[in-house]
């Protein structure tokens, strides 16, 4: 989702209005108030009737217009100020005028709030004020799902803890941590008000241009999707005892558009299409998610907000989702007037809504919304059966989650439920997340040897890039803002063992000088925030002046570590040959204390790349399932710097071959959802405690059309103590040996080939073999 301009907080009551006689004056049958006699309760308003009888009873009595409004989704800023980008107080002209005479279903805070003031009790406070308006104002008294990109922790609100990007918990392969994650955020959005998260991301990341490329979880759809799955569930659980709706997005094909720019029409083959992209989208959607967000570009010369195939014959008649599809920032109009396949606002809407979408994200206008859609419906363009469809799905998410009896939060609350909130996990999470590559003669962790460290680099000491996009604002941290967080400076001298000093040198010519009387260097390089288009980089690469750091610090001859802080791998050049290299990704708020625990040897690495490291600029978009080709030139094949799963410890594992509970199956088992067992030893060889990854792949000797030399079928992380050995379980779906059959235009339907196939553990070169009839 896009930017919304800096708007003001809300400090003032609203125009003429009281927000705690607001808050008093709830309508009977939407808060705690007793109930009239059943008699004279209208169905929809009765919290004991069938959702779907709730539903139909609300939409008979809604005239056409009122169901239109509930298809747009308005920004904030068009219910403050002026109605446009003015931001300010709530303005109730502009309310009546979004939420009244226009009926909208929902309001959204796109791309971060206010950069000062900005509490979640304020967030509360306004929230509460929306929805109040909203309820006591409206004909019907129907409640507004109020929308919040929550990407990594509540990310919007100053206080609120900060989790890594998506991108670092693809590379814990964890999970239930990811759901821990999520957890956090869920008690933190429903804490403000807020009933609808923009996420999780399902998009595979394999080219390192794409801005937003730290937003996805890994370049693999099992290990994404298995993420996402987990992100939904747990970002709908209810367990803050307040139900929140997920959105999977951006269905579907976003990640690879085809120069690496952001929404730049993306071409994919009916077989990658149906292999490779869509899988994880899939897992996401089918661990229940409540809503999914249309992908803003095209996909083989489609806009797939105008998709008929992607957003119903996939999502609806393959997948059976019933949940709410919404299209991204002012999609529906782009149909019209970027993309050019609709002559006016009312075909773009028809287009859109015959498609597959059930709310537009039409965040400037709601009159020109409803006046377009009306329009489109006069004309013929779209049908009424289609539009009460569409409407039943948004209200009934909102009676799933509840917003008919409890649409309101306790403003007083929200400050002790949010600030600083689990501040273990964050930390647990980035260092789970962060992923030593190099540790030649092994400099790390720091030993007694080391009494002084000297610590450089542009992002030593800068919460703002450790935080990324999506930090306060869009973009990331505005200007002047100061966000709660432990840098890496700060962790590396906080956590600094007795004995041991830490100089901080800002001048790359003076950390050399100081290290010449030291033990060792951390230089902590990388990028700086940015988010969507603004944030694609042509050329993904550590920059020159820091790269020239790094080498006059090893001119030295002292060990140098370097800890890179970035959004995506960058081609490293000269950078690459360092003592130490961990990669930190976008670590969050306690980022630094999870490198210094790393660092010193307080934690063992166990992070595991989520997606290949490329060694040259021009060989995006790599991944590690390239398929095989007869060209024998540099890097024609797969030659990462750094490969897929890559990741070292502080200890020595051994990973042995699967066994598995049969060999031989058969395709039709494998393909209504079979799945085999397999079982791996693994070995904690070493003197030091810590948590191993095991993948399992698969890979197939002979097959009608190409496949990877190998790929992720399932994995799983154990931890075991020095010298410990056990065995660890992981189940197979044998769907996941499909591939899409037939000639070039991949006209064949995914199925099992018959076949011998191999199962391969960790780095083993020791396959099992399986054999399908």
């Amino acid at each position: 989702m896009r930017l919304t301009p800096p708007v003001h907080r809300i400090r003032r009551p609203l125009t003429g209005l009281t927000g705690l006689t607001l808050l008093c004056t709830a309508l009977t049958g939407l808060t705690a108030a007793p109930a009239p006699a059943a008699t004279s309760v209208p169905t929809y308003l009765n919290a004991k009737a069938a959702t779907k009888d709730r539903v139909a009873d609300l939409l008979r009595r809604m005239t056409l217009k009122e169901k239109l409004g509930q298809m747009d989704q308005l920004a904030l800023v068009t219910v403050q100020g002026t109605c446009n980008w003015s931001g300010g107080a709530l303005n109730e002209s502009c309310l009546h005028d979004v939420l009244v005479d226009n009926a909208a279903g929902s309001i959204l805070s796109g791309g971060g709030m206010p950069p000062t003031v900005n509490s979640p009790k304020d967030w509360a406070e306004l929230t509460n004020q929306v929805q109040q308006y909203a309820i006591a104002n409206s004909r019907l008294h129907i409640p507004v799902l109020y929308g919040i990109d929550a990407v990594h922790g509540h990310n919007n609100v100053l206080g609120a803890t900060m989790f890594p990007q998506q991108i670092g918990m693809g590379a814990t392969w964890d999970p239930a941590l990811e759901a821990g994650v999520e957890h956090s955020t869920q008690r933190a959005v429903a804490a403000t008000g807020i009933n609808w998260v923009f996420g999780p991301v399902a998009e595979i990341a394999r080219d390192q241009r794409w801005g937003r490329y730290y937003e996805a979880f890994s370049e693999d759809p099992v290990l994404t999707g298995t993420m996402a799955a987990s992100a939904v569930d747990a970002l709908q659980d209810g367990s803050s005892g307040t139900k929140l709706a997920a959105s999977v997005k951006h269905f579907a094909g976003y990640s690879q558009p085809l120069n690496g720019h952001d929404r730049v029409p993306a071409d994919y083959s009916a077989r990658y299409l149906q292999d490779t992209v869509l899988p994880a989208y899939r897992q996401a959607v089918q661990a229940g998610a409540l809503s999914v967000m249309a992908d803003s570009g095209a996909v083989n010369g489609v806009p797939v907000t105008a998709s008929h195939y992607l957003l119903t014959s996939v999502l609806r008649d393959q997948y059976h989702f019933d949940g709410v599809v919404v299209s991204d920032w002012s999609d529906v109009r782009s149909l019209q007037t970027a993309y050019h396949i609709a002559a006016d606002y009312p075909e773009a809407i028809a287009k859109a809504v015959n498609a597959g979408v059930d709310m537009a994200m039409e965040p400037t206008s709601a009159a020109d919304f409803t006046t377009s859609a009306l329009a489109a419906v006069q004309r013929g363009l779209i049908k009424p059966e289609r539009i009460d469809q569409a409407v039943s799905r948004i209200l009934t998410m909102k009676f799933r989650l509840g917003l008919f009896e409890h649409p309101y939060v306790d403003a007083g609350k929200a400050d002790s439920v949010v600030n600083g909130a689990d501040l273990g996990l964050a930390r647990q999470a980035a260092t789970e997340s962060s992923v030593l590559l190099r540790n030649e003669k092994n400099v790390l962790p720091f030993g007694s040897g080391v009494h002084k460290i000297v610590v450089t680099g542009p992002n030593a000491d800068s919460i703002n890039n450790q935080l990324g996009g999506w930090s306060i604002g869009w973009q990331g941290v505005p200007n002047g803002v100061s966000v709660p967080g432990t840098t890496v400076l700060a962790g590396l001298r906080g956590g600094a063992p007795a004995g041991t000093t830490v100089d901080y040198q800002a001048d790359g010519a003076a950390a050399a000088a100081d290290l010449r009387s030291a033990d060792a260097a951390v230089v902590v390089v990388g990028n700086t925030p940015g988010a969507e288009g603004l944030n694609d980089q042509p050329n993904p690469s550590l920059a020159a002046d820091q790269q020239a750091e790094v080498a006059a610090l090893q001119a030295t001859g002292k060990p140098v570590v370097v800890v890179v802080i970035a959004d995506r791998p960058l081609v490293l050049g000269s950078a690459a040959q360092t003592a130490g290299l961990l990669m930190a990704w976008l670590p969050g708020t306690e980022g630094g204390n999870a490198v210094a625990d790393l660092l010193y040897g307080k934690a063992n690495p166990s992070g595991r790349l989520p997606v290949s490291w490329p060694k040259a600029i021009g060989n995006e978009p790599e991944f590690y399932t390239q398929l095989p080709g007869t060209n024998g030139g540099t890097d024609s094949g797969y030659s990462p710097l750094f490969a897929f799963g890559a990741g070292l410890s502080y200890t020595d594992w051994q990973i042995g071959a699967a066994t598995v509970d049969r060999s031989t199956v058969d395709r039709t088992t494998a393909e209504r959802g079979g799945s085999l067992q397999v079982t791996v030893p693994v070995a904690n060889t070493g003197g030091t405690a810590g948590d191993a990854v095991v993948p399992v792949y698969v890979s197939q000797g002979v097959s009608q059309v190409l496949t990877p030399p190998k790929w992720l079928v399932g994995f799983t992380r154990v931890h075991l103590e020095a010298g410990a050995r056990t065995s660890v379980s992981v189940k197979v779906p044998l769907s996941l040996l499909a591939h899409t059959q037939g000639d070039v235009d991949g006209d064949g339907r995914p199925s099992v080939s018959p076949g011998q196939y191999t199962l391969l553990t960790g780095d083993s070169s020791n396959g099992t073999a399986l054999n399908v009839s």
